[in-house]
């Protein structure tokens, strides 16, 4: 068969039931219904999308690998998709799906062809022509945008890609979510890649410990792999070590990993969610290689930053809004970089499909509401997310964190015990008590969304969204 377009259109209504029983078919009718059907050949589906930017949005978002599944399941056969550029307006707004077809996908099995050879593009080194399979090519020197509460950051990252070992050593970057430390962290690594063959490795150090348990459970073998993996890089970049506290064997193995590579003049760079001195449950002489060598803070930036941020991101798109937009969203959003980035994309969106006049301040002030919150919340109780959550799904608190695992559950509990890790300073052994469960089930459910959080950036909203929530309901009580 070469024509789907029976099963395209079969595949949208099942996405768009998805969509109306999560209560989101506004957000149906924003992306999936500005896809158009094309035509088919052989196994190949060709739909149009407005831009390239919205191509590489709905591609991240996951919605084509969903179609892509559907559509294999009703005609049996793997299928591929052809993505044209086309700009348009967008028509109806009614909520349900019309005749015509839409599609996306994030599956291996995509073929992102566009008329304009733009797809998302990879990293390359002058010395290999391969990208770095743990490094992202978005997270460069050149893309990051530093003031006031960067620069010395900036600065300090570029002299240690520049000689790596050799300027400081080791480097801690510490700060909130959304402020630039794997960015720069990544730019070093990007940096040496580029200009040498070092053997570079990225590593979260939630990976990390994970690897680290795997390798304990097959045997001296496999241990001695992991050691020589992590103790014979010219660099080493390891994110998140608040992940560490708590996990004494973990450390205990970093530790001499960290002597090892320190004493051969290699490269150290981590970043941390806030300073060393506040990590509980860190064995002192761990604290003492990270606060060994060059510690550094990064802040919120200001107000001339972010708009400067805002220019910058909308250049790299090839994208254009108004310039008091630009100002709206440089006052309102103070948090961080993460959260303009999400801002710019849905004004974006919003200005490509809704182009019959030009976005105002109401509109945009509408459109970013969820990002305009109130200041964050303290002293927050898993109680208190517990409860918010389960509101938010249709269950009561004792179906959380009760015993049953039927799939309407799983999910929600294992969103809450992630968001308690993120916004309490619980344990997971405490947070997990909580729940009537251990540390490791913790950890595992943590895990899962953070593995869902990067590969959707739309769930990542929605956690973001929910952690709003909790923190407006504690402020409310």
């Amino acid at each position: 068969m070469s024509d789907f377009k029976v099963f395209w259109e079969e595949a949208v209504k099942v996405l768009y039931s998805e969509y109306e029983n999560l209560n989101r078919t506004e957000e149906f009718n924003l992306w999936i219904k500005a896809i158009d059907y094309v035509n088919s050949h052989d196994t190949t589906i060709v739909i149009s999308v407005p831009s390239t930017f919205f191509k590489e949005q709905l591609i991240r978002r996951g919605d084509i690998s969903k179609l892509q599944n559907f559509i294999c399941e009703l005609s049996g056969q793997n299928i591929s998709f052809e993505f044209e550029i086309k700009p348009k307006e967008l028509k109806s707004s009614d909520n349900t799906p019309n005749n015509t077809s839409f599609t996306k996908n994030n599956s291996v099995n995509v073929n992102t062809k566009t008329n304009d050879n733009s797809d998302t593009p990879n990293l390359t080194s002058k010395k290999t022509d391969k990208q770095h399979p743990q490094l992202s090519e978005r997270y460069s020197f050149e893309n990051f945008v530093y003031g006031d509460n960067s620069v010395f950051a900036y600065n300090a990252t570029l002299a240690v890609a520049k000689n790596p070992g050799k300027a400081y050593n080791p480097v801690l970057l510490y700060g909130g979510v959304g402020l630039g430390k794997t960015h720069l962290m990544q730019a070093i690594g990007n940096y040496a890649w580029k200009e040498s063959n070092a053997k570079i490795i990225y590593i979260t150090a939630e990976n990390f410990t994970n690897e680290f348990i795997k390798a304990l459970g097959q045997g001296q073998v496999a241990i001695s792999k992991f050691k020589d993996k992590y103790r014979s890089v010219d660099i080493l970049l390891i994110d998140d070590i608040h992940f560490l506290q708590k996990k004494d064997g973990t450390q205990e193995e970093l530790f001499h990993t960290f002597n090892a590579l320190y004493d051969s003049n290699k490269q150290i760079v981590f970043t941390c969610d806030r300073p060393v001195s506040e990590l509980k449950n860190l064995s002192d002489r761990l604290r003492s290689r990270f606060e060994r060598g060059l510690n550094v803070d990064l802040q919120p930036p200001d107000y001339e930053t972010r708009r400067a941020i805002i220019e910058k991101k909308l250049e790299e798109s090839n994208k254009t809004i108004p310039s008091d937009i630009i100002d709206f969203i440089a006052h309102n959003i103070a948090s961080n970089v993460r959260d303009l980035e999400a801002a710019i994309m849905k004004i974006v969106a919003y200005n490509e499909l809704i182009n019959k006049k030009e976005i105002t301040i109401e509109t945009a002030s509408q459109l970013l509401r969820d990002f305009i919150s109130s200041p964050k919340q303290s002293n927050l109780g898993i109680d208190t997310i517990i409860k918010v959550i389960a509101e938010e799904y249709g269950l009561s608190s004792s179906d959380i964190k009760g015993k049953k695992r039927t799939k309407n559950i799983i999910m929600p509990r294992q969103i809450a015990m992630y968001i308690a890790r993120e916004i309490t300073e619980f344990s997971t052994t405490e947070i997990g008590a909580e729940f009537g469960r251990d540390h490791t089930t913790v950890v595992h459910s943590c895990q899962k969304i953070e593995e869902s959080i990067q590969s959707d950036s739309k769930f990542d909203s929605k956690i973001q969204l929910l952690i709003r929530n909790i923190k407006d309901y504690k402020k409310s009580i």
